[in-house]
């Protein structure tokens, strides 16, 4: 074995089992309860009615299966997108043949772009600057880059904010790129424009890249959530410059299963991610690509979607217990206090028939140690109101 295949060995054996593979394992040798019917809250995929025009709109393009398509997106969906990006974010100008491109989704934008914008071979090793908790991606992504990930902690001390102020300044100087996912993924906090402008002036001072995670954008609580390219623009800075923000259709639109996300912002890394996607080939096949662009098209169907997630937020936490400080502002994701997050889930699992995934499975240990996804649950309310009360009485219901 040479040493560049030593090196791509060690970064793999770096990246531990991913939540669900860990999930079977903890699972192994219990059973649910054969007397309730099963609610699966561990994983964050939307259970609702697909929009109207999705079989209509395919059955049009059916043809389009025989047909190769760019690794880029075609022009309609692209222009499509950069539509909605100028509408939702009230933008003045996306320019679709250079400021945006299609995704299989969002999970494999996030992963890659991290191979596009990290140098491994830098004589430091660069660092990838993430929430902690967080999206398991961007941790798979910092190693195999060849990138050293840097953890923001998300506590409720702050929030769950990841902590900026708590980056030494050698830190900042070695940066490459920084994560960021609002609303969160796992605790449902949401960005003000205050943080994107911190962050945007670190980004110029140190010279790295930020890549913004807004696949739940579109479901909130109150407050419409703020975006990396709105605050960009509307501070000045031209050509939403050291700028990548991600979306998708998997919860926008209740489409997970159709792999379809955008890409956009700053066109010099656009560019460079292109060249490098135009070798790894992850094209959207034309038919799904007529879908997505009626998707980001039409709103009427994410309107009923935010009715269904806020009725569901509700109706959990009126059976749950809190008041309304305590709902979540951003994305569907409930984030649960528990003495010992594992004990909970198994016995959510065995006495109640409910999955719930543990925080920790969703974080990684810091410096000294310690997980800050330790105590917690993940639970998804992605089956409407009538279930999340079911789920609030089942997790309420737990003993261990």
């Amino acid at each position: 074995m040479n040493r560049n295949q030593q090196s791509r060995q060690v970064r793999l054996d770096q990246l531990g089992a991913y939540p669900f593979e860990r999930l079977k394992v903890l699972f192994a040798g219990h059973h649910t309860n054969p007397d309730i019917t099963s609610i699966d809250a561990g994983a964050g995929e939307p259970r609702l009615p697909l929009p109207p025009f999705v079989a209509d709109t395919l059955a049009q393009h059916l043809g389009g299966f025989s047909k190769y398509p760019s690794t880029v997106g075609g022009l309609p969906l692209r222009q499509a997108i950069a539509s909605w990006l100028e509408r939702r974010f009230a933008l003045q100008h996306v320019d679709p043949l250079t400021q945006v491109l299609s995704a299989n989704g969002t999970r494999e934008a996030l992963f890659a772009i991290a191979h596009a914008l990290i140098n491994p071979e830098a004589v430091r090793k660069p660092n990838v600057l993430m929430p902690n908790p967080m999206y398991q991606i961007y941790l798979g992504a910092a190693y195999t880059a060849g990138g050293d990930p840097v953890f923001l902690p998300c506590t409720a001390e702050t929030g769950f904010a990841p902590d900026l102020d708590a980056v030494p300044e050698d830190a900042w100087s070695n940066t490459a790129l920084v994560y960021v996912c609002s609303p969160s993924n796992p605790t449902g906090w949401i960005a003000d424009s205050a943080y994107f402008e911190q962050l945007l002036t670190l980004a110029d001072k140190h010279d790295f890249y930020i890549v913004s995670d807004e696949c739940y954008s579109e479901i909130y609580w109150q407050e419409r959530p703020v975006g990396l390219l709105e605050v960009a623009e509307s501070s000045g800075r031209e050509g939403f410059s050291r700028c990548l923000v991600m979306n998708s259709l998997s919860k926008r639109s209740a489409l997970p299963g159709m792999r379809s996300g955008l890409i956009a912002g700053d066109a010099s890394l656009i560019a460079r991610f292109a060249k490098m996607r135009s070798y790894t080939g992850p094209a959207t096949p034309l038919p799904l690509q007529a879908v997505a662009a009626a998707a980001w098209s039409d709103e009427t169907h994410v309107a009923q979607h935010l009715d269904v997630y806020r009725a569901s937020l509700k109706a959990f936490f009126d059976v749950y217990g809190t008041d309304e400080a305590g709902i979540p502002p951003g994305s569907f994701f409930v984030w649960l206090p528990v003495v010992d997050e594992e004990a909970f889930a198994v016995a959510a699992y065995e006495q109640q028939s409910v999955i719930v995934l543990p925080g920790s499975y969703l974080s990684a240990d810091d410096a000294d140690g310690v997980n800050p996804g330790a105590g917690y649950i993940r639970a998804a309310l992605v089956d409407g109101p009538e279930k999340a009360a079911e789920l609030a009485r089942r997790l309420k219901a737990v003993r261990i």
